[in-house]
């Protein structure tokens, strides 16, 4: 398998990563899947939100730590929004409709989806989000394995 390209961003406000969420959601089809990663309080829900904002969704979006999957309805396409922080093992996917899901009409963004790499869908974005101490942030963005999450990133970052 060739060499998959690797983005980096510097996300040094909110604002910066509203804007970079706002820019991947139009460009979201029905079953992409994004896993995002990144320590407590890294930035990883409020990208969700912003690509919330941007698909039309109203209302508040938050992390779905304890209810591990949320999904909004409203905008261009459904939203689903899993945290797998709290889950112990991989078959405890199978509870919460996790292939399901990912397989059905809307974009899936999974926070902690690095704790099970075995279950990660063929074809995805993996999105890191570190933090510095100044509190500037920077996300790290790679296709991993297919076309589909090859052409969004390039579209979405290129």
């Amino acid at each position: 398998m060739e060499h998959e390209p690797t983005y980096q961003a510097t996300l040094a406000t909110q604002a910066d990563t509203d804007a970079l969420a706002a820019k991947l959601a139009p460009l979201l089809e029905p079953g992409d899947v994004v896993l995002l990663s990144g320590d407590l309080g890294a930035g990883k829900t409020r990208f969700v939100q912003g690509v919330a904002r941007a698909l039309g969704i109203s209302g508040e979006v938050s992390s779905p730590t304890f209810n591990i999957l949320l999904t909004y309805d409203g905008g261009r396409l459904p939203l689903n929004h899993f945290d797998l922080y709290r889950l112990d093992a991989p078959e405890d996917l199978e509870d919460v409709g996790y292939w399901e899901t990912l397989e059905g009409d809307g974009a899936s963004f999974v926070e902690w989806g690095e704790k099970f790499p075995s279950e990660a869908p063929d074809d995805y974005v993996d999105v890191h989000i570190a933090v510095d101490p100044a509190g500037v942030r920077t996300l790290t963005a790679r296709a991993v394995g297919g076309p589909r999450s090859a052409r969004l990133l390039s579209d979405w970052l290129a």
